[in-house]
C-alpha cells in the first residue's frame, strides 16, 4: 500500500550561493529519499524555497549598495538553475515572498495568538547609536555564555547550536561597525515555547526511529529548560505583523520560515489545480520527513513541532534526519575566506552524478566528513569509472560485437548464474530498506558491491575467450551481466538520475525509469540495444591541484 510522504528541506538564504556543505546537508539526501519512494510508487510532495526575508538578505543589499529585492532575485534564479543541472527533483521550490506564504503565516500568527500561545511582552532591543538603528540579532555579534564561541550570532551559536537572545552574548558589538550597542525597551509578540516542553520531551523519547544525534542534541536543550522567544523585530524587510501597532515591525524570520513548508504545500495545491491536495500530506497516516543541517535541529525538532502541536489539527514531523557537517580539504567551511566549493562553479565543470555519488558515499550522517579534489578524483576514476562505468561498457560493447547488438538467450543458467541474479535481487531489498530508513551512506555501499560482484562474475566466466569455443556459455554470461545492470540502474537511481536514465535507455528499454519501479527489469532476449555509450568520463589528474588553488584565492560569495 502506497503511503503520503511530506519532505520539507531547509529553506536557503537567498542572500549567496549554494556550497557543497549545503548540498551534502540536506538538498541531496531529500532527493533520494524522493526519489526512492517516487519509484516505490509512494504519494510524495518535496518542497522548499528561497528564504527571502531576514537579516543576511538585508546585510548583503547593504554590502552590495542594491536593494534587498534585487540580492533575492538573483540568488533565487541561480537556486533554480542550480537544481536543474544537478537534478534535485522538487515537486515545487517557492519563496518566503508570495502572498500565498504571507497569508499561511498570518493564519498560523493568528491562530496561535487566539489560542494564548503568543503574548505581547517587552524586551530589550539592541540599539546602535552610531548606526543609528535597532539591531536585527543578524546584526549583532558577540561570545556564547554556554560554549564561549567568540563569533556567535545574536540568534544561535554555530558552534554549539543553541538559539540565543541577543542579550545573552557576552562581549556583545554590531556587526556593521564594531560599537557596543545599547539596550532600549521595545514591544514584541513572544512564542510561549515553555507551555511544550514536556509534551516535546515525551514526544521526542518516543521516537526511536530518530537519528540519535539527533534526539539527543534536542533532549539536551530540553533539560535546560525552554525559554520563551520573541517572533517580532524591530526590521522593515520581511512579513508584517497583523496586529494594530506593529504596523514598522515584522514577523521574525525563524518563526515565519518554518510556516514555508506549509504555505508551500498549499501553493502546491492550488497550483495543481485542487487546493485541498495538500491535506493527505499534512493529516492522517502521512509521514513528513524535514531533511536539514545540524544547526537547524532546534527549529525543525522543537520549536516547529511546539507551532504545529498549539495550530492543532496537523501532523507534526515523523522524522528530522539532520546531517552533520562537511569540511573542504580538512578545514570548516567559510563563507567570507572563500574555503568552499560553489555549486554554480562545480557544475559549469564536472558531471553532476559524479558529485551526487561523492556526497552520498562520504554523507555526513552521523559526524563530520571532509571533501577533497583528491578524493573525489580517485571516487570518479577509480568508483564510477573503473568499477560501475567499465562494467556497463564492456557488457554492452561485447553485446554490440558479438550479438548483433541485441539481448541474447540466456539459455540454461549455472549456479553461479542464479547466486548473481539472487545477489541482484538481494541488493534491491537491502537497498530498499536502507533508504526508507535514511541510512544513504550504507544504501550507495550496498548498490556498488553488486557492481564489484558482476565484475567478479565476468572475470570468472571471460566470455571474450568462450565466445569462440561456446557462444552459449557466452551469451549466459552476458545474459546475466545486462539483467545485473538492469538492477544497478534502479537501485542508484535516486543516487545517480542522470546515468542510471541514460543506462535505462542503453539497455534498450523505452521511457522514463520511474515508470518501471523499484523491481528488477530483466531484459528480453532478442532487444535491441543502443550503441553503446561510456556512462562517466575519466577526469585528469591535474584538476586536484588546480581546483585546490581556487579555494581561499578571492572572496566573491560573502554571505
Amino acid at each position: 500500500m502506497s503511503e503520503h510522504i511530506l519532505i520539507g528541506v531547509a529553506w536557503p538564504y537567498a542572500n549567496g550561493s549554494l556550497h557543497l556543505g549545503h548540498i551534502a546537508g540536506a538538498y541531496l539526501p531529500a532527493d533520494i529519499f524522493a526519489r526512492y519512494h517516487r519509484l516505490k510508487g509512494d504519494k510524495v510532495l518535496m518542497v522548499s524555497g528561497s528564504d527571502q526575508h531576514g537579516t543576511p538578505i538585508t546585510l548583503r543589499a547593504e554590502q552590495e549598495g542594491k536593494s534587498p529585492q534585487e540580492i533575492v532575485s538573483r540568488y533565487h534564479q541561480e537556486f533554480l538553475d542550480c537544481w536543474q543541472k544537478l537534478g534535485i527533483s522538487w515537486d515545487l521550490f517557492t519563496t518566503t515572498s508570495t502572498p500565498n506564504h504571507t497569508e499561511v503565516t498570518h493564519d498560523i500568527f493568528l491562530t496561535l495568538l487566539e489560542k494564548g500561545y503568543i503574548y505581547k511582552d517587552t524586551m530589550l532591543q539592541a540599539y546602535c547609536p552610531r548606526c543609528q538603528r535597532f539591531l536585527p540579532d543578524r546584526y549583532l555579534v558577540g561570545t556564547c555564555p554556554y560554549c564561549h564561541f567568540p563569533e556567535a550570532r545574536g540568534d544561535q551559536c554555530d558552534e554549539c547550536g543553541r538559539t540565543l537572545n541577543p542579550n545573552d552574548l557576552l562581549d556583545l558589538h554590531c556587526r556593521l561597525c564594531s560599537d557596543t550597542p545599547r539596550f532600549e525597551v521595545s514591544e514584541h509578540f513572544f512564542l510561549r515555547l515553555s507551555a511544550f516542553e514536556d509534551r516535546l520531551k515525551s514526544w521526542i523519547k518516543a521516537q526511536t526511529h530518530w537519528r540519535q544525534n539527533v534526539a539527543n542534541f534536542s533532549l539536551g536543550i530540553l533539560e535546560s529548560g525552554l525559554k520563551d522567544r520573541a517572533i517580532t523585530r524591530d526590521i522593515e524587510w520581511g512579513i508584517d505583523v497583523p496586529q494594530p501597532g506593529f504596523e514598522r515591525k515584522r514577523i521574525y524570520v525563524w518563526f515565519e520560515a518554518v510556516i514555508g513548508y506549509l504555505s508551500a504545500s498549499k501553493e502546491w495545491a492550488k497550483l495543481s489545480g485542487d487546493a485541498a491536495a495538500w491535506k493527505p500530506f499534512w493529516e492522517g497516516e502521512s509521514k513528513s520527513f524535514y531533511f536539514i543541517g545540524k544547526d537547524n535541529i532546534p527549529f525543525h525538532a522543537l520549536i516547529w513541532p511546539a507551532m504545529l502541536m498549539g495550530y492543532g489539527g496537523l501532523n507534526i514531523p515523523y522524522d528530522v534526519p539532520a546531517n552533520e557537517f562537511l569540511t573542504v580539504e580538512g578545514k570548516q567551511l567559510s563563507t567570507s575566506r572563500n574555503w568552499a566549493v560553489w555549486l554554480p562553479d562545480y557544475l559549469q565543470r564536472y558531471n553532476p552524478d559524479s558529485l551526487r555519488y561523492l556526497l552520498s558515499i562520504n554523507m555526513p550522517e552521523t559526524g563530520d566528513t571532509d571533501f577533497s579534489w583528491r578524493e573525489f578524483l580517485r571516487r570518479n576514476n577509480d568508483e564510477l569509472v573503473a568499477t560501475y562505468g567499465n562494467l556497463v561498457h564492456r557488457v554492452l560493447t561485447f553485446a554490440n560485437r558479438n550479438f548483433a547488438g541485441v539481448v541474447p538467450d540466456p539459455g540454461e543458467l549455472d549456479s553461479q548464474s542464479q547466486e548473481l541474479l539472487r545477489k541482484a535481487q538481494t541488493t534491491l531489498s537491502s537497498v530498499d530498506k536502507l533508504l526508507y530508513r535514511c541510512h544513504f551512506k550504507e544504501g550507495i555501499k550496498t548498490a556498488m558491491s553488486l557492481a564489484q560482484e558482476a565484475n567478479r562474475y565476468l572475470d570468472d566466466k571471460a566470455p571474450w575467450k568462450t565466445i569462440k569455443q561456446d557462444s552459449q556459455a557466452a551469451a549466459t554470461a552476458i545474459y546475466v551481466a545486462l539483467s545485473v545492470l538492469s538492477a544497478l540502474k534502479t537501485v542508484l537511481s535516486p543516487f545517480l538520475p542522470f546515468s542510471s536514465q541514460k543506462l535505462h535507455n542503453l539497455l534498450g528499454f523505452d521511457g522514463k525509469i520511474e515508470a518501471v519501479g523499484w523491481r528488477l527489469q530483466p531484459p528480453l532476449a532478442g532487444q535491441k540495444l543502443p550503441t553503446p555509450q561510456p556512462l562517466f568520463d575519466k577526469l585528469d589528474e591535474s584538476i586536484v591541484a588546480e581546483e585546490t588553488d581556487r579555494l581561499g584565492c578571492e572572496q566573491l560569495n560573502e554571505s
